[in-house]
């Protein structure tokens, strides 16, 4: 349990770079950053394969199908909106609607039914935590909203359509962790390098096709956008390829071991680690510090996340015994 826990806390500070991109390179498209992200993390992940080709050939073809789910929806289909959602209301909006995660995963993972429910946790355990971490994403989005009305130049629309898209994310990323989850806890004897690695060879035709789609349409179009890469083709390259190594497959790496050792329910609080990683460095690039209103925000989270670690799963027995 411990392991898992700091296993989620390393995938947070990992993912929290993906916020990074759409700020770095506001001028790139969100497809054109999307699909490059997971074409290096494709690249990146062929010679992982070739080191991990013994496990890799124990997939079965119904594992490779999950796999490319898996890649679809929770990489290339919700950075595509998060990307999108980031360019279009800023960095901390965003972020903190994905920081509704770990409330929405927890109440999903809870709230199913099925022959993995045995590590639900009990809802009156839950509720001090999720409480916590509620009302602190509620006051961050408080003073980002504050700032929207407080500025004259601010298109409205805009940020909504930029909260739309963050909400298509979160939506993306409660499907994603819980069906990953599922496939390692029914396949304990799987590698999670190794189910990383895999995914992220199933995400290489996708950005490969989706990469190729950019560029055809930017031609057809007659997008000015310099293909194939772009007004600053190094520090795209380099920043494509840093997230693609360190989010993708590491922080890949990492969630998957937590996914095997802490109940869904549990894990899906502990992405909180994401959202904190994102909002600190999302204020290291604004060059500000945050306001006391925001710290108080941050302080709930911890602790409702410090609060979420206290809390057991019960046993299915019991539950079936209660019931």
């Amino acid at each position: 349990m411990t392991a898992g826990i700091f296993f989620a806390l390393a995938a947070g500070l990992m993912w929290g770079l993906v916020f990074v991109g759409p700020l770095l390179l506001p001028e790139y498209p969100a497809t054109l950053q999307s699909f490059g992200r997971y074409l290096a993390f494709g690249l990146i992940a062929l010679p992982l394969a070739w080191f991990d080709r013994a496990r890799l050939r124990e997939l079965t073809r119904a594992d490779w199908l999950e796999a490319l789910k898996l890649a679809a929806v929770g990489n290339v289909i919700y950075y595509l909106f998060l990307a999108s959602a980031i360019q279009r209301a800023g960095g901390p909006l965003p972020t903190m609607i994905i920081g509704t995660l770990p409330v929405v995963i927890a109440i999903t993972a809870n709230l199913r039914t099925g022959p993995l429910r045995e590590a639900k946790l009990p809802w009156a355990r839950m509720l001090p935590s999720l409480g916590l971490i509620g009302a602190g994403i509620a006051l961050v989005n408080h003073v980002e909203i504050t700032h929207l009305r407080q500025d004259p130049t601010a298109d409205v629309a805009r940020y909504a359509l930029g909260a739309a898209l963050a909400v298509g994310a979160v939506v993306c990323w409660t499907w994603y962790p819980i069906r990953n989850a599922d496939w390692l806890r029914a396949h304990p004897d799987r590698n999670p390098r190794s189910w990383a690695t895999a995914q992220g060879i199933a995400t290489l035709p996708l950005a490969l096709i989706g990469y190729a789609s950019v560029w055809l349409w930017s031609a057809l179009s007659g997008d000015s956008f310099p293909m194939p890469f772009g007004p600053r083709v190094a520090d795209f390259l380099v920043l494509m390829f840093a997230i693609g190594l360190f989010a993708s497959w590491l922080g890949t790496v990492c969630w998957n071991e937590a996914s095997q050792r802490v109940p869904p329910a549990l894990a899906g609080q502990l992405i909180v680690f994401e959202t904190l990683a994102a909002l600190s460095y999302a204020f290291v690039l604004r060059r500000e510090w945050p306001q006391i209103e925001t710290l108080a925000g941050i302080a709930l989270l911890i602790a409702g996340v410090m609060w979420a670690l206290r809390t057991r799963p019960e046993p299915l027995a019991a539950e079936g015994h209660a019931s």
